[in-house]
């Protein structure tokens, strides 16, 4: 039997708040799981809306104990109540992460470091929540991810936000992690209705080209709702608009990483 191999590490990441940012790593992360992949979140926003998304209630260890303790990450992960999804829940306790790491030379290397120290073999994705903000918990997803997925929120001003983001990565490419790229970009929060939501699609397929996914994220109630319930919307209500776009998604990203290794 060959020996299984390591899992894609991509960060899911966007310093603008409310662009579907947690909703697209819990339910990316669910369709992957549905199609029999093993994925492992690490949630690093400190407000710990993914943890909240799937029911975590024990949080006695985090992703604070991983990055300020030095916790192992088998001790700081555990099972949720999704099939196929493991997890490292945040607390607020990360909102200090920038302050207590100040002096810390090794600051931006510490998540790369965990995963080195780990096996992590078990898993297909491993999946990073970051804070809305080009913070130093989320330089250290990029430090130590294989690529970053972007969600685009499908309103004005769309792209003038992405590009500090996009900076960020450049420079972190020529600095701490050579190998980084852009994972894609996916639309979010997408309104057939409303003509701007393919203005700003067309802008983005032009600016960005075969970064973007063909599959976009419609608005949805049920996406809404799912949260409020500790569930994701593939459990809520599998045949809704949000539930059927993740899943080809997931297919999407799935295609291009079977495409990239039959090369």
């Amino acid at each position: 039997m060959s020996e299984r191999a390591s899992p894609r590490i991509i960060a899911i990441a966007n310093q603008k708040g409310g662009v579907g940012k947690t909703t697209t790593t819990i339910n990316l992360g669910a369709a992957l799981a549905a199609m029999g992949k093993r994925v492992l979140l690490i949630d690093l926003d400190p407000q710990g809306n993914a943890s909240t998304g799937l029911g975590v209630e024990d949080r006695d260890l985090s992703s604070y104990d991983l990055l300020i303790e030095g916790s192992k990450l088998a001790d700081v992960t555990q099972k949720t109540k999704v099939d196929g999804i493991d997890v490292v829940p945040a607390t607020t306790d990360l909102s200090s992460a920038d302050v207590e790491l100040s002096d810390n030379e090794k600051r931006i290397f510490l998540l790369r470091n965990a995963f080195s120290a780990a096996d992590l073999r078990a898993y297909d994705y491993v999946f990073m929540d970051c804070p809305p903000s080009l913070s130093l918990l989320t330089v250290n997803a990029l430090v130590a991810a294989d690529s970053v997925l972007v969600p685009l929120q499908a309103e004005f001003f769309a792209l003038e936000g992405l590009s500090q983001l996009m900076l960020t990565v450049r420079q972190v490419r020529e600095g701490a992690n050579s190998e980084l790229r852009i994972e894609g970009v996916v639309l979010t929060m997408y309104d057939l209705r409303n003509n701007l939501s393919k203005l700003v699609e067309d802008d983005a397929r032009q600016t960005l080209g075969e970064l973007v996914y063909e599959t976009k994220i419609p608005r949805n109630v049920r996406l809404s709702e799912a949260p409020s319930f500790a569930q994701t919307v593939l459990d809520y209500d599998a045949t809704s608009t949000g539930a059927l776009a993740y899943k080809a998604l997931a297919e999407e990203i799935v295609a291009r990483h079977d495409a990239i290794k039959s090369r």
